[in-house]
């Protein structure tokens, strides 16, 4: 007995899965969202907030005999945009990741586009890696605009010079720069599950805040867990455990092996989550 041969699915002509939804169409339509612009101005004006806390309160001096990377803030402008990633690393550069990730999917559902999206026709697999990619695109980029603002505005208010080190020692500006960027790429990297997390929300709910709180609230609670030190070695297993581990780069010999060990337990975490998102979107019964 044979089996029939399935009729091929008819398709418009011109139709192209992979071409719907294009890369540049979701960035344009996320640049236009105000939280995209709020987040780059927040971002934008820490810097100058800093700066002007630095001069009504006095250059920062150690206060116990050890120097830290915050006693070394009005040095030189690299070392101002040190301080600014420091300072923003624990929670502020969390938001963005967790906003643009989180609202990216969720969103759509409360405006009751995301089902009209699905009948254009745009592939579901198709319509989430879209929306990822631009949504890491623009946490990409809150994050490089941060150190980016700061440098420049500490180069105008400091002077542009070598990066002291707390541990003692000065990299040369050439160096220090680099340097920089090998910290920004491990925050974004290290972020990546807040990113994972945040996503899968936004798949699994109608709610943008709910997304973006519960990916938020998730990181605290990780850096709450990490602070108990009954757990052992099992916090080595926390994302939150080397949220700090970009200080490496900041000594006079550049050690990975902290940032690597933290590459890898954020990556394989965010693997795990997009995977679920995916998995479940895929099974989801849109109605909104």
């Amino acid at each position: 007995m044979t089996t029939a041969a399935k009729a091929p699915v008819p398709r418009a002509h011109g139709y192209r899965p992979g071409r719907t939804l294009p890369l540049r169409v979701e960035a344009r339509r996320q640049w236009k969202r105000r939280r995209t612009l709020v987040v780059g101005l927040v971002l934008a004006a820490l810097p100058f907030v800093l700066i002007a806390a630095f001069a009504i309160g006095g250059t920062p001096a150690s206060r116990s005999g050890r120097i830290t990377l915050m006693d070394t803030a009005t040095a030189s402008g690299p070392n101002f945009a040190a301080v600014s990633l420091f300072v923003s690393a624990g929670f502020l550069l969390v938001v963005p990741v967790a906003l643009f990730c989180g609202d990216t999917v969720a969103s759509e559902a409360s405006w009751s586009s995301l089902r009209y999206l699905l009948a254009a026709p745009v592939p579901r697999a198709r319509l989430l890696l879209s929306k990822l990619v631009v949504a890491l695109g623009y946490s990409l980029a809150a994050m490089v605009l941060l150190p980016l603002v700061a440098l420049a505005a500490g180069t105008v208010a400091y002077g542009w010079g070598p990066l002291q080190l707390p541990t003692g020692g000065v990299l040369p500006a050439g160096e220090a720069v680099p340097r920089l960027l090998v910290v920004v790429a491990y925050l974004f990297v290290s972020n990546l599950v807040t990113a994972g997390l945040a996503f899968w929300l936004s798949t699994a709910t109608d709610a943008p805040l709910g997304a973006v709180g519960g990916a938020v609230g998730l990181t605290i609670v990780g850096n709450v867990l990490d602070q108990v030190t009954a757990l052992g070695d099992w916090r080595e297993a926390l994302p939150a455990h080397w949220q700090f581990a970009w200080a490496d780069a900041l000594q006079p010999q550049l050690d990975w092996t902290g940032m690597i060990q933290g590459c890898a337990v954020s990556v394989g975490y965010a693997l795990v989550l997009v995977a679920l998102a995916f998995r479940g979107f895929a099974r989801k019964d849109v109605v909104s």
